[in-house]
C-alpha cells in the first residue's frame, strides 16, 4: 500500500463516541470500583455469582435484638428479638421471633399465632427447614410483613406451654424473601436455638446466612459450595455495623 493510500485509509476512519449516558455510567462504574478497593476484573466473579454466603456466629441476646442485612447494602432486612418476661410466683415466658423491616419482606412459615406477651406478638409460625430445601415464591408460605415466631416457652403455676418449631434445634434454616431495588430475592438464615439450662431465657445464635443475587430465583438451604457461590468473611456485630464499607476488605471468592 502506497503512502497516499495509507494516509487516505487513515483519514477515512471515523471516531465513534459512546452515548453520553453510557459513557457517564461506565465512568461512574469504574470510579465506584476504585472506591471499593477492587478493580473491574476483580468484580467480575461477583457479577457472575448467584449465591452470596456469609459465615457468622452472632448471639441473639436475652432481652435484646439484632438486625440482619442479608446483602450488606447498609439496610436492615429483618430483626431478631429474644424477649423474657417474669411474673409473680415464678411464672415466666420466653419468646424468640423475627420481624420484617420492609412491608414486602416475608418469613417462610404457615399457621397463625397470637402471643400472650404483654405487648402481643402476632404472625406466622416460622418453619425450621432442613438443608437442601428449595425456598421459592409461594403464596402459601410467604406472607408480606408478617412476623415469624421461632419459639415460645412459658411456665405457670398449674400449666406450661411450648410453641414453635425451633426449640432445641441446631443448624436449621429460616427461609426469607426480601426486596432489593424493588425486586424480590430469596435467602436463608441458619440458626441454633435452645434454652439456657439455668432458666434465664432462650439461647439463640445466627451461624450463617445467604441470598440469591438473581431476582425471583429460588435458593437451596445450606448451599455454601460450588462455582456459583461467593463466600464473604465471617460476620460479626462489629462488621455488621460497618455496613457496605466493610465488604471489600473481607470478601473472598471460593
Amino acid at each position: 500500500m502506497s503512502a497516499q493510500e495509507l494516509n487516505g485509509s487513515r483519514r477515512s476512519r471515523t471516531v465513534v463516541r459512546l452515548g453520553a449516558r453510557l459513557e457517564k455510567a461506565l465512568v461512574a462504574y469504574a470510579a465506584a470500583a476504585v472506591a471499593a478497593g477492587v478493580g473491574l476484573l476483580a468484580l467480575a466473579p461477583c457479577a457472575e455469582a448467584k449465591i452470596v454466603f456469609t459465615p457468622a456466629h452472632i448471639d441473639i441476646p436475652v432481652n435484646g435484638s439484632i438486625l440482619l442485612d442479608l446483602n450488606h447494602d447498609g439496610i436492615a432486612d429483618f430483626s431478631f428479638l429474644n424477649d423474657e418476661w417474669r411474673y409473680d410466683e415464678g411464672e415466666f415466658e420466653f419468646l424468640l421471633g423475627v420481624k420484617p423491616k420492609n412491608p414486602s419482606n416475608a418469613v417462610w412459615g404457615r399457621g397463625t399465632f397470637s402471643s400472650s406477651f404483654p405487648f402481643g406478638f402476632k404472625g406466622r409460625f416460622a418453619a425450621a427447614l432442613r438443608a437442601r430445601v428449595t425456598v421459592l415464591p409461594s403464596k402459601s408460605y410467604f406472607r408480606d410483613s408478617a412476623n415469624g415466631l421461632l419459639a415460645e416457652d412459658g411456665g405457670w403455676a398449674y400449666s406450661s406451654t411450648s410453641r414453635g418449631q425451633w426449640l432445641y434445634t441446631r443448624g436449621r434454616y429460616l427461609g426469607l424473601k426480601f426486596v432489593i431495588s424493588g425486586e424480590n430475592h430469596y435467602g436463608w438464615v441458619r440458626l441454633t436455638v435452645g434454652i439456657d439450662p439455668l432458666g434465664t431465657g432462650i439461647q439463640a445464635a445466627v451461624t450463617g446466612y445467604a441470598y440469591e443475587t438473581i431476582p425471583n430465583k429460588p435458593i437451596i438451604t445450606g448451599k455454601t459450595k460450588g462455582p456459583d457461590v461467593i463466600i464473604l468473611g465471617p460476620a460479626t456485630l462489629g462488621r455488621l455495623a460497618k455496613g457496605t464499607t466493610g465488604i471489600p476488605d473481607w470478601r473472598k471468592k471460593q
